[in-house]
């Protein structure tokens, strides 16, 4: 019995819907060819988009490797971007109303660390002026981080030139004390010497004698000293002169914030097909509703009568 019943209403829904088509095919037609035709004449839909590597930098490990450094994630920058940070900036400089500001987006291009930024307008030397506009706010705020970051290399660096300057001059007083002690033994060497070609010699040139090995061997012993600590300062010299060469290669590799893909337009071609196949849709949808709605009060008005 259920059946017969369901198989019944379906019967009348397509006896409304047949007896009304043409209250839903016309006015969906109308619907569809209107839309087409305005999907013709809508203004050309341009997308200028531009590419921005961030300033980055390497340090180097414990182990001395070498790794990059990005001064803010480009998934950061990209938030900022779409939250409309820079909007009320750059609509300023370029005096534009910031109600009629085109949207802009931006996103973090898959396994990289730049950023793409872009926006759909119609018109594309605006839009340009915008992008470049962007990318000079993007480039003042994040060079700011890489002067931060330069400037204590270099500061780094000046230190590491002090202390080696510092250590050269202490090399050069160690040499040239060594120099002086080794001049030093050699006369007392030569002194000893002249005293053993003497044959009757007295107690107090024998004393001499034995002051003179004692002083030799003295003398001998600081200067041992003294080669040992110019051998620490040239290890040390060594050193600072790698750190020197390992900072000057960090900054050697500092980058500043590029604009690596200038901003450039392409057409967005209209979506003449979804927009029309969208209207038919809705159309048959509203007007097949109207025709049973339109069923329903013709009913009612003859349960009145009778």
């Amino acid at each position: 019995m259920n059946e017969y019943e369901n198989e019944k209403e379906l019967i009348d829904y397509l006896n409304v819907i047949w007896k009304r088509k043409w209250l839903i095919i016309i006015p969906t037609f109308v619907l569809v060819v209107a839309v087409g035709v305005y999907s013709i004449f809508l203004p050309q839909l341009w997308e200028v988009d531009a590419i921005i590597q961030p300033g980055k930098y390497f340090f180097q490990d414990q182990w001395g490797q070498f790794h990059e450094y990005v001064v803010d994630d480009p998934k950061h920058i990209a938030t900022k971007i779409s939250q409309r940070t820079y909007n009320s900036l750059i609509a300023a400089e370029l005096n534009q109303d910031i109600r009629s500001f085109p949207e802009l987006k931006a996103e973090n291009l898959n396994d990289t660390k730049m950023l793409k930024i872009s926006t759909k307008v119609n018109d594309v030397e605006k839009a340009e002026l915008i992008l470049y506009s962007l990318f000079k706010h993007l480039k003042r705020d994040l060079d700011k981080k890489i002067d931060v970051k330069m400037k204590d290399i270099e500061e780094e660096i000046k230190a590491n030139k002090n202390k080696l300057n510092i250590v050269k001059q202490r090399k050069k007083e160690i040499e040239k004390e060594m120099s002086d002690i080794r001049k030093r033994i050699e006369s007392l060497e030569k002194e000893q010497r002249l005293s053993l070609k003497k044959e009757n010699r007295s107690e107090t040139e024998s004393l001499a004698m034995l002051l003179y090995s004692n002083e030799i061997q003295n003398n001998l012993q600081y200067y041992n000293t003294l080669n040992e600590l110019l051998s620490s300062k040239k290890i040390e010299e060594e050193k600072i002169n790698l750190e020197i060469g390992k900072l000057n290669k960090i900054k050697g590799r500092i980058d500043y914030t590029q604009l690596i893909k200038e901003p450039s337009s392409s057409l967005i071609p209209p979506k003449k097909k979804r927009n029309v196949m969208l209207a038919g849709i809705v159309g048959l949808m509203i007007f097949t509703m109207l025709a049973f709605f339109l069923e329903y009060i013709e009913k009612q008005k003859l349960k009145v009568k009778d």
